[in-house]
């Protein structure tokens, strides 16, 4: 089993030729960045010593976990992609982490980053996931990145829904290619909270084999520079926002020319039956019906009738001349 220690790096030839005289204590004040890759590194040991490591880079190792990083209060990039992580702890003291990579992995839901307020970047691309499982998402962690993130890269993990996503406002580069998505108007509200949008790539997912596709993505993110891969013409967003822009306007105006259906369909019957069928020998017209006005029936005299043997109802004499004539 091979432990991350500092005597793994004092015995780093890399490391051993910028000692330069200082002890060991000494030179691991000094370092700000380590790199051991691909080293088959499985855990790691003791590190307090570097207190000012800023950037760490173990990615390509036999890493599960992610433990015994509580001294790095200056770590700004941490590269752990590729390795056997299931879970993302441990890392409520990385408050300054701007940067991380946790691709390759085999995490299965995306939490515990509530206190990194100042996370820029997550990738979290091609889990290793069981067949049928695809990448979750805690809101809480979701929440606590809203103001601060800014790209994330979530590419092959299954995913067939982000409107979890839809808080992270101020996401500007946004990689969730070879996934599930499908949904139109569902990415279209996602995407309608994210005004800072400038690169997409949902490449390789159903929705993209959608009528209008890449129109309708350029004209509901009006700021998106590239979109798969391939870059938007100034003249093309402008043709595609003013078109959309028009036809809206045009909808908004048939709407208003529209005439409302002032018919009353059976609205006598109902006063007369109590919401019944109509009375037998008694048919309204519909061009009785609009000659009535209601205004001067309410003044006119009151006339009370029976209704197949019920109770009396009061009707007016002018809907009861329409009637009988």
């Amino acid at each position: 089993m091979v432990r991350l220690t500092v005597d793994l790096i004092a015995k780093s030839r890399s490391h051993f030729k910028k000692k330069r005289g200082l002890s060991l204590s000494e030179y691991l004040k000094t370092l700000t960045h380590l790199h051991f890759y691909n080293k088959n590194i499985e855990s790691i040991g003791d590190l307090s010593m570097c207190r000012n490591l800023t950037v760490l880079y173990l990615y390509d190792n036999q890493m599960t976990s992610i433990s015994n990083l509580h001294f790095a209060f200056k770590l700004t990039h941490l590269y752990m992609q590729n390795n056997n992580i299931t879970h993302i702890d441990n890392l409520y003291n990385l408050q300054k982490l701007s940067k991380l990579y946790l691709g390759g992995n085999r995490i299965a839901v995306v939490e515990g980053l509530e206190q990194l307020h100042e996370l820029k970047e997550l990738h979290l691309e091609s889990q290793r996931l069981a067949p049928g499982e695809k990448l979750l998402f805690d809101p809480r962690t979701l929440l606590s990145l809203a103001d601060s993130l800014c790209v994330l890269n979530i590419n092959n993990n299954n995913i067939d829904d982000i409107r979890d996503l839809a808080v992270l406002k101020e996401i500007q580069h946004f990689s969730a290619a070879d996934n599930e998505l499908h949904n139109m108007e569902e990415l279209e509200d996602v995407f309608s909270f994210w005004p800072q949008l400038l690169l997409m790539d949902l490449s390789g997912n159903p929705v993209c084999k959608k009528p209008k596709y890449r129109d309708r993505m350029i004209t509901e993110c009006k700021r998106l520079e590239a979109l798969d891969g391939k870059e938007i013409p100034e003249l093309t967003r402008q043709f595609l926002i003013n078109w959309k822009a028009c036809k809206e306007s045009k909808k908004i105006k048939n709407n208003k020319h529209v005439p409302s259906d002032l018919s009353i369909p059976y609205s006598l019957t109902n006063d007369f039956n109590m919401g019944q069928a109509p009375h037998p020998g008694h048919i309204y017209s519909h061009a009785s019906i609009q000659g009535w006005n209601p205004q001067q029936s309410l003044r006119a005299q009151q006339l009370e009738i029976p209704i197949n043997g019920l109770s009396r109802v009061a009707v007016s004499s002018d809907i009861y001349s329409h009637t009988e004539a």
